[in-house]
């Protein structure tokens, strides 16, 4: 092309600059005939030539029209002779630096392109060689965020120029690297001012963007460090054909994530249209995080905006508290779990719905939505179990989750048993929780409690509880509770607990007898420390419990929590079952420490009482309960054990009172008489029970007024 253009430049110049000037008029036949005019009209030895023989002397032009043409072609051969120098010396690189400074613009960081070029057509091939895109200005790196070895794009220019739509059949892009560094949760170099419609709203408006088809990638490798997710790890992703369907988006990543090895593998459909809603795209994912089992199948209609999703999620693993780094979501130490469920994205929400699965011995259902916007995840949770074992939940109050688990590791060792699992303050910001739970029944043949009901709400690091209720036959034990960041990594709660005519014929069949009657009074509770085991043991607060009615046995295995109702009835010498007509108890909670102001339980033939302290910073006990016959005999000694040691492993001994004439009734009531005669009769909750009353009337009445046992 290029010899082309030189020898059309070659001939019009020598056209437009003949030897011939303006106004000097040449003779017919030129110079030749200007010289046979000298020498008589003839050449000598040469015959005049005919009509024929001259054609050029015949067609010349006169002088005036040949000044006129020359004229013409000067003007209209200057601009086609710097048209052709143009087009000689032509490269698409002088597009280079438009195409540099509208990318970087875009992009709000240097874009630097090697090499371009394009193949004009009704289908215009367009080829990038040595794409470069930067760092952000002041970000620390060794590598540029991408470089890109060729990326060719198909443009339909017909399309463009009948609908005005940026139409690209097909893109490929060959040796793409990436790295996307985040060394804090404020830097990264992934994180793009980018402008215009996204998400839903860019789904919602298709016009927004151009229509791309296939997109294939060939040798792609993208490296991800994020220091703040402690994940460092290689993916590479490619397009493969496939001669007999679409081509498929193949990839796979391995390194580490959450300091935990990573594994996975990606299988996706071809990349047809990114923004082509008719047409869903299939999905298969594979992931192994530690020992966290997850797989992701199912289609999206919209892959761009994560919309018109048709996914099923699985996980699977040895507790739900590996999930945080995966989810964002906070979740407690659990048992094993397997849970599966239809996964969308809908309203700037993922939602996870339909879940079905199992964690420990609980089943567990409902749905999750979480709001990733805004400076921490918002999560929405409404789930339900139709029956739970409460040592599947254990993990929620700092203990080891599972049935056959000890509550702490040391627990036998050093006979402690609350829980000593510092309390995760960095896990209480890290999200917003909305959690409603309800189970239908609590699974354990020994456990009085039979559904639960509870709202969580986890605001800006403060969590509460309002309200945690246990259903107990025909009442409920319901809970207010609150816990607040401390500085020093500590937390402050308060926790105010309600007693509502709890059943006590539901405590006596879990003991395996029977009886009536119901059980009311208030628990409070107000503390600071990093676990659960601290909070107690540096409480402040109280305990009051009343009842009227009931079994004794019953009532004494199920107060205890200890299994040590056969072992204190033997040393009473108190029958298996005494009904009881009365029961008062009132206990302050100092710093830690439980001390009796009042405990007193009446039956039809026996007077009990107790004094003593319950040291929760040693979860230990030094409790006395001694009991007297209603009616004097000789046989009718008053007694007493004695219960002490550690809360797991506590002893009970038998005591011998010795005291003296006074024996029976008047004993009991003397024993009782100092603690309660303080205490109003409306702090327990006996209002008009007649039984009750009759027995603070004989403990207030005067001495002399008692009868006198002889």
């Amino acid at each position: 092309m290029r010899h082309a253009v030189s020898m059309c430049i070659c001939t019009y110049l020598s056209i437009a600059f003949s030897r011939d000037r303006p106004g000097q008029p040449r003779a017919p036949g030129g110079v030749a005939a200007r010289r046979r005019g000298m020498h008589g009209g003839q050449t000598p030895g040469r015959l005049p030539r005919s009509a024929s023989e001259r054609p050029a002397e015949a067609l010349r032009l006169p002088g005036g029209c040949a000044m006129r043409l020359r004229r013409w072609m000067i003007s209209l051969g200057v601009p086609v002779i710097a048209i052709a120098v143009i087009a000689y010396l032509f490269t698409w690189r002088w597009f280079i630096p438009i195409l540099e400074q509208q990318a970087s613009a875009a992009l709000g960081r240097n874009v630097a392109i090697e090499d371009l070029d394009v193949r004009l057509g009704r289908t215009t091939e367009i080829t990038f060689r040595g794409v470069r895109v930067d760092n952000p200005e002041g970000f620390q790196a060794e590598r540029p965020f991408a470089q890109l070895g060729t990326l060719v794009a198909l443009v339909d220019v017909m399309a463009y120029w009948n609908e005005r739509a940026i139409v690209i059949p097909s893109i490929t892009i060959d040796g793409a690297d990436v790295q996307a560094i985040a060394a804090s949760k404020e830097s990264n170099n992934f994180t793009f001012a980018l402008g215009g419609p996204s998400g839903e709203a860019a789904a919602a408006d298709p016009s927004a963007g151009p229509r791309i088809g296939v997109l294939n990638i060939r040798n792609g490798r993208v490296h991800i460090a994020h220091a703040p997710l402690r994940a460092d790890f290689n993916v590479e992703l490619e397009t493969r054909e496939n001669p007999n369907a679409e081509p498929q988006l193949l990839g796979r990543a391995n390194g580490t994530y959450a300091d935990q090895p990573l594994s996975a593998e990606l299988t996706g459909g071809a990349i047809l249209s990114l923004r082509e809603t008719e047409r869903p795209w299939p999905i298969d994912l594979r992931l192994e995080n530690g020992p966290t089992r997850a797989r992701l199948t199912g289609t999206l209609r919209d892959p761009l905006a994560f919309a018109g999703a048709d996914l099923r999620l699985e996980l699977a693993g040895p507790s739900m508290g590996l999930l945080m780094p995966l989810t964002g979501i906070p979740i407690p130490q659990t048992p094993r779990y397997r849970v599966q469920g239809q996964l969308a994205y809908a309203e700037g929400r993922v939602r996870f719905t339909e879940m079905q699965g199992q964690v420990g011995n609980s089943d567990l259902a409902g749905s999750i939505a979480v709001d990733p916007k805004g400076e921490r995840p918002d999560v929405t949770a409404d789930l339900r179990s139709r029956r739970v074992d409460l040592a599947d939940l254990t993990g929620f109050i700092g203990g080891t989750p599972g049935r056959d688990a000890p509550t702490r590791p040391d627990a036998g060792a050093s006979g402690r048993i609350l829980p000593d699992t510092p309390i995760n303050l960095p896990k209480f910001e890290a999200a917003n929780v909305h959690l409603r739970y309800r189970a239908g029944q609590i699974r354990g043949r020994s456990t009085p409690l039979d559904n639960l009901d509870v709202a969580l709400e986890l605001v800006d690091g403060v969590l509460t509880l309002r309200p945690l209720r246990f259903g107990v036959g025909r009442g409920e034990i319901a809970a207010d509770i609150t816990l607040t960041p401390r500085e020093g990594d500590q937390a402050h709660a308060v926790a105010d607990i309600n007693f509502r005519r709890v059943d006590i014929s539901r405590l006596m069949q879990a003991a395996g007898s029977q009886g009536g009657g119901s059980l009311s009074g208030r628990a409070r509770i107000d503390g600071t420390g990093r676990s659960t085991a601290q909070l107690l043991a540096r409480g402040n607060g109280a305990l009051t419990l009343s009842t009227s009615g009931g079994n004794l046995s019953a009532l004494l295995v199920d107060l205890s929590g200890l299994r040590l109702g056969s072992a204190i009835l033997s040393a009473l010498g108190m029958p298996d079952r005494a009904p009881i007509e009365c029961f008062v108890a009132d206990f302050a909670l100092e710093r830690g420490t439980l001390n009796t102001r009042a405990l007193f339980l009446e039956t039809d033939s026996a007077l009990i009482s107790g004094t003593g302290t319950i040291r929760l910073d040693q979860e230990s006990i030094d409790y006395r309960i001694r009991s007297a016959a209603k009616r004097f005999t000789i046989a009718a000694l008053p007694t007493g054990v004695l219960i002490t040691g550690r809360f797991g492993n506590p002893s009970v001994t038998p005591e011998v009172l010795e005291l003296g004439v006074r024996g029976g009734l008047a004993a009991a009531l003397g024993l009782a008489a100092g603690p309660l005669a303080i205490l109003p009769t409306i702090e327990f909750g006996i209002g008009d029970d007649p039984r009750c009353n009759a027995m603070l009337d004989r403990i207030r009445r005067p001495e002399q007024d008692r009868p006198r046992q002889r």
